[in-house]
């Protein structure tokens, strides 16, 4: 994969079919984003063979219509663009990211009750280091 690189908004939506889909020809990915947008063909088969360049994909050419798979998994991409974001806009403060996103929408209480258990879990792991 390209160092630091994150997908674009058009690979992250050819990511997105392949993580609901599983591995998928480029005529199955443009069939899934034809539905929701215009989208030309060759346009998906050129942005998977980039992808594939950059390591965000995996080509298996065994068949005559090569099948392509996520290889940045969902929670891999959003790392990658929450550190961007948190070290962007934030200053590197994830104090100041979750502040933020908490004044904006506030946390039900079972979000609150989660909220407490992974910072719980957080802390457990630090007392054992």
């Amino acid at each position: 994969m390209v160092r630091n690189a994150l997908p674009t908004d058009a690979e992250l939506q050819i990511l997105s079919v392949l993580w609901k889909r599983g591995p998928s020809t480029v005529r199955d990915v443009h069939e899934a984003l034809a539905a929701v947008q215009d989208t030309g063909y060759t346009t998906v088969l050129k942005l998977m063979q980039i992808m594939a360049q950059k390591g965000f994909v995996e080509r298996d050419e065994s068949n005559r219509s090569h099948v392509y798979r996520a290889a940045l998994t969902e929670e891999q991409a959003q790392r990658g663009f929450l550190g961007q974001l948190v070290d962007k806009a934030f200053s590197g403060s994830a104090t100041q990211l979750v502040m933020r996103a908490l004044a904006m929408q506030p946390a039900s209480k079972n979000e609150v009750e989660e909220i407490r258990t992974m910072l719980n879990e957080i802390e457990a792991q630090r007392a054992k280091k």
